[in-house]
Parts: structure tokens; C-alpha cells; sequence
């Protein structure tokens, strides 16, 4: 019982896949986990948080009934209560579905704090298994794996309370529907909860200090997206630097430094922190197995193609990786499968983070995968770029709210090095995208594929026609 295959620390979206894919192989697996299995995508991230904007969406969508379409629907109230008891059902039943599987795969999950005792040894305290809180400790025959996560940023002097300073790990349960919300920070989280508070009437603004929100995305994102927010009334303040704050009794009232060198204060009933997360690594005892962190607090591995760290058998996934890894629930699942098959002694293709999709669900929402114009010219690449507005294809202009498709390929019709898109639905449309940029394709072989009419899609299909010499509706 004590001498598994394998140990997985953590059971996020990272750890539960490597003991669900390590179990399929007929490895014993033992996950720990001190909190609930699913993690903070489950629990506190990804799937509330889409709960909640797909909320927004359906309020967003009474008002452009009647303002667009003539159909005459009001909005009554939004009752929070109900909405957030239908976050917390699906977010319930998310988790008793890990559950299941990882009981139906024979994952033994051990409920306790994990901390390395060594190159292959876990020991587990407050072990929560029956009645008896004890230490446990455990063997690895074939290694261990790190999948922690990560916890948010916070910036000096804020401390969230819950209720007028939060962090994206506790916005979702503060309490009730702020009239006005300060968002510090302009990367996909930020916007997100920008755009989900504006949905539900608030006055918002958002403050980044990059030149642009969402800085890791195509310029072009970036600029439709800020487009798009503020045509919806969201204040976005780019090149901007939070001075200080300080909490009143009915909210916070912060000093910001814009891009022009003006100083403005802001008033607002609650403070949102999204300035990134940091890796969750105080109490694994690194050292007591060789290993350390690097200088931003990640573990990095040696060797990238197994995720494996300078000690061997011991490996890592998720939110503990430095880049190329993203940070995000998909490359996590997809690095649980590579280090379970490594550990099972079967060949596995190493992740490939370049086609490994990047979506921001806000409205509009962007999806992208591969390299932007700026970054693919930085490597070296000749490129050639064509960009398409999603209102020249008649879905487009149904649903009313612009956007774009821009595509990034080597010159002469060369491999598509990226591919990036802007509007309604566009986290929908990214598959495509994903292979076309994965299987290293060229628009040629993209533009002999017929696009469904009348769809968004066609104006993808549109831009590969024109890269390859064939499009009708573009000069």
C-alpha cells in the first residue's frame, strides 16, 4: 500500500490526468491531495468563472434584443443567489465526476499534505483517511510528480479581505454584484472579470501596466479586443501604474499613473488583483530531495521532452513549469499524459507549446495559437499577413460585434505560423486553427477545404483563400 508506482502531488487538472493516464497503463497510483480533487481551474478558475460569463452572456443578449433586434425583453434583476447556486451545482458535479474517475481507475487518493522526503519518497501529514489524522509515508518504485499549482499574484500593501480586495481566487465568491469594480491587471484574467462585471452593470475600469491588454497576444488582438471593451463602456487604461490604494468603508479609493503621465484617482466598491499567479511550492521540502526553484519560484526540468528534473524520476506539471509552458489547464492535462506514458516506459511526443490554443472568454473573446506578426518577424521568419474583419461574412454581421481573423505564414504561401481571432464564439473556432498550425500546414492545404455557409468560420477560410492566391472578397 505504501510503495505505489507512482506518487502525483497534487490534484489538479495536471495531477489527476497523470494518475488517470498512469492508472489506463496499469501503474498503482497514489494522488495526494490536501484540499479537493480538480484544483483551482475546477474550484476557483476555469469552470466557475465560465459558469458566471456564460450568465453575462444571457444578460448581455436581452439588451442587444432589444436594441438590436426589436425584440421588446427586459431585464428584471439578476439574483445573484440563484446564480451563483447554479455555478456551485455545476462546479459540484464537475468534482464528483474527477472523483468517480479516479476511483474507477483504482487512483488511491490520499487526503493530507505532501512533502518530499527524499528522491522517491512522500510524506504525507494530517492524513485524512477513516478518523485518525497521522503522518504517512510512501515510496515511489517508478517516481514522483509535482503538480502544486499556483496561487495569485498580489502586489505589496493589498491584502484581500474577501469583500473590498480580492484576488481572482475570491472574486467569484464575494459577496453580491459591485456597482463599480478597479481591475489591476489587462491579461486574460483581468479582462474576463472586466468584462463579466460590465455585463452585470458595473462601472469598470481596467489598469495594465503593459503598453496593451493581453501583452502575450498579437498586437492586433490586443487592439480589437480593447476596442470591443470599450465600446461596451469598460475604461481601459493601458501603460497605466496603480500608485496606491487605500480601503474605505464602503470601498477603495486608488491612485493611478495613466500612459500620459497623469495622475488620477479612482473610486470603487471593490478591487480586483489580476497581476498573474506564482507557483505553489512552500512545504514540498524541495531540498530534501535536491531539488530547487528558479529565480520566479518555478521547478524547471532538465529535460523538456519528458518533464523529468535534474533528479531523476521526479517530474514535473502545471503551474510549476517555467515557460514555454502556459500556464493553462489544457497544457497541464496534455503534460499529465506525457509524464505518465514516461513513467509507464512508452514513447510520447513532447508538448508541443506552440499549437497549444490561448483563450481569453470575454466579450469579444479571442482565441489564438502560434506565433503573432511581431514575435514570428523576431525569430526570423519572412512572413506573410492577412487580416479579415468578421463583419465581411454576413454571420459576422449578425451577430453585430466585429472582431477579426488574422493569419501569420511564412512568405510565398509558406508554413502558418499563427493564427488569430477576435469576436463572438471564437474559443469555438480555434480547433481548427490548432491543427492547421500543429500539422505545420500551408494555406494551400487549408484553402481546398470548403467552410460551411453562413458561418463565422468562412472568414478563416476566406484569409487562407487569399494566401493562397484564391480569394474572392478580399483586394
Amino acid at each position: 500500500m505504501n510503495t505505489p508506482d507512482v506518487i502525483v502531488i497534487g490534484g489538479g487538472t495536471g495531477g489527476y490526468s497523470t494518475a488517470l493516464r498512469a492508472a489506463s497503463l496499469g501503474l498503482d497510483v497514489v494522488l495526494v491531495e490536501r484540499d479537493k480533487v480538480g484544483g483551482t481551474c475546477l474550484h476557483r478558475g476555469c469552470i466557475p468563472s465560465k459558469a458566471m460569463l456564460h450568465a453575462a452572456e444571457l444578460v448581455d443578449g436581452i439588451a442587444e434584443a432589444r436594441e438590436r433586434w426589436g425584440v421588446k425583453a427586459t431585464l428584471e434583476s439578476v439574483d445573484w443567489p440563484a446564480l451563483t447556486a447554479t455555478r456551485d451545482d455545476i462546479v459540484a458535479r464537475n468534482h464528483k465526476g474527477v472523483e468517480a474517475h479516479l476511483a474507477h481507475a483504482g487512483v488511491r487518493v490520499v487526503r493530507g499534505s505532501a512533502r518530499l522526503a527524499g528522491a522517491r519518497t512522500v510524506r504525507v501529514e494530517g492524513v485524512r483517511e477513516g478518523s485518525t489524522p497521522g503522518v504517512q509515508d510512501l515510496t515511489a518504485r517508478r517516481g514522483i510528480v509535482l503538480a502544486t499549482g499556483s496561487r495569485p499574484r498580489t502586489l505589496p500593501g493589498l491584502v484581500s479581505d474577501g469583500r473590498r480586495v480580492v484576488t481572482s481566487d475570491d472574486a467569484l465568491f464575494a459577496p453580491g454584484l459591485p456597482g463599480s469594480v478597479l481591475v489591476l491587471g489587462g491579461g486574460a484574467i483581468g479582462v474576463e472579470y472586466a468584462s463579466f462585471h460590465r455585463s452585470m452593470g458595473a462601472e469598470v475600469t481596467l489598469v495594465e501596466a503593459a503598453d496593451r491588454i493581453v501583452p502575450l497576444e498579437d498586437a492586433d488582438v490586443s487592439r480589437h479586443l480593447t476596442r470591443g471593451l470599450k465600446k461596451r463602456g469598460v475604461d481601459v487604461q493601458a501603460g497605466a501604474r496603480l500608485l496606491d490604494a487605500e480601503v474605505l468603508e464602503n470601498g477603495v479609493r486608488a491612485r493611478v499613473r495613466t500612459a500620459r503621465g497623469e495622475t488620477r484617482t479612482v473610486e470603487a466598491e471593490r478591487l480586483l488583483v489580476a497581476v498573474g499567479r506564482t507557483p505553489v511550492t512552500e512545504g514540498l521540502d524541495l531540498a530534501a530531495a535536491g531539488l530547487t526553484t528558479d529565480e520566479r519560484g518555478f521547478v524547471a526540468p532538465a529535460d523538456w521532452n519528458r518533464l523529468e528534473t535534474a533528479v531523476p524520476g521526479i517530474h514535473v506539471v502545471g503551474d510549476l513549469l517555467p515557460p514555454p509552458s502556459l500556464g493553462l489547464a489544457h497544457a497541464s492535462f496534455a503534460e499529465g499524459l506525457l509524464v505518465a506514458e514516461t513513467l509507464a516506459g512508452l514513447p510520447s511526443a513532447p508538448v508541443d507549446y506552440a499549437a497549444v490554443p490561448r483563450v481569453t472568454y470575454s466579450s469579444p473573446q479571442t482565441a489564438s495559437v502560434g506565433l503573432g506578426e511581431a514575435e514570428a518577424r523576431a525569430r526570423g521568419h519572412e512572413v506573410e499577413v492577412n487580416t479579415m474583419p468578421l463583419t465581411a461574412v454576413a454571420k459576422g454581421m449578425v451577430h453585430g460585434q466585429g472582431g477579426m481573423v488574422k493569419v501569420v505564414a511564412e512568405a510565398g504561401c509558406g508554413q502558418v505560423l499563427g493564427v488569430h481571432l477576435v469576436g463572438p464564439n471564437v474559443s469555438e473556432m480555434i480547433a481548427e486553427s490548432q491543427l492547421i498550425v500543429g500539422w505545420d500546414a500551408q494555406p494551400s492545404d487549408v484553402a481546398r477545404h470548403v467552410h460551411a455557409h453562413p458561418t463565422l468560420s468562412e472568414a478563416v477560410g476566406e484569409v487562407f483563400l487569399t494566401l493562397a492566391g484564391r480569394g474572392l472578397h478580399q483586394q
